[in-house]
């Protein structure tokens, strides 16, 4: 993050990172690392579900004065003068938009206390942990497929990935025993691991499973090819 940040300043740019799948599982220091902007979601690591509410960072040198296009009475600095112009608030509350999804807030914030106690180096190492016991039962299974994913920690999230040329059917076959993953462009079989309570006997047992959906070519049923809007 630091390197790549820096060489966009050095060429007048900014540096916007995406988070979504780094918060909850990767220690990230955006503050440390000069980042002037980032996004990121809710609902995968952090477990907040469908629905659950983003979130933005702006670093502190840039929050007068960042343009925030997705106006709402939240962000505004009067909001209730009922001024036919947009004021913007001072500082990172401009960011803020309409009323906030409160339900959605709770359900998040539940699922939040999962980390008390805590620390994102325990997060991460659990991740890795469960990450390698999934790479190694594969292996130990003779499942011959190329990693897209690298076997080396320090360069691995908290996912896996796979290549196939069936990728989508397989991927179908897998949550039909119930391994939710999901299909990327163009051969790519994607799973994630949420190291705070997928375990290393999940872990195990999906790869059982990646095993027995090959072996026993289950990816080649009709049912397995339909494609919907969302793979």
């Amino acid at each position: 993050l630091p390197g790549i940040t820096e060489a966009a300043h050095v060429v007048g740019a900014l540096a916007s990172w995406d988070l979504c799948h780094s918060a909850g599982v990767l220690e990230v220091d955006l503050d440390a690392g000069g980042a002037d902007l980032a996004v990121g979601c809710g609902y995968k690591y952090l477990n907040g579900g469908p629905g659950a509410p983003a979130f933005i960072y702006v670093a502190q040198r840039h929050q007068d004065e960042f343009d925030q296009p997705l106006t709402g009475w939240n962000g505004h600095a009067r909001p209730f003068d009922m001024a036919p112009d947009y004021s913007p608030a001072r500082g990172i509350t401009r960011a803020r938009t309409g009323t906030p999804p409160l339900l959605s807030v709770l359900a998040l914030e539940a699922a939040l206390t999962a980390y008390d106690g805590l620390s994102p180096a325990d997060v991460r190492a659990a991740s890795l942990a469960v990450t390698g016991t999934f790479i190694d039962a594969l292996d130990e299974l003779g499942v011959d497929l190329p990693l897209a994913t690298p076997r080396d920690p320090a360069r691995r999230g908290s996912q896996v990935s796979l290549c196939h040329p069936a990728a989508f059917a397989v991927v179908q076959a897998l949550i039909a025993r119930g391994v939710i993953g999901d299909f990327r462009e163009p051969d790519i079989i994607r799973l994630g691991f949420a190291p705070l309570y997928v375990t290393h006997v999940d872990a195990v047992r999906a790869a059982v499973h990646v095993k027995e959906v090959l072996d026993g070519r289950e990816y080649e049923r009709p049912e397995f090819a339909e494609r919907g809007a969302v793979t």
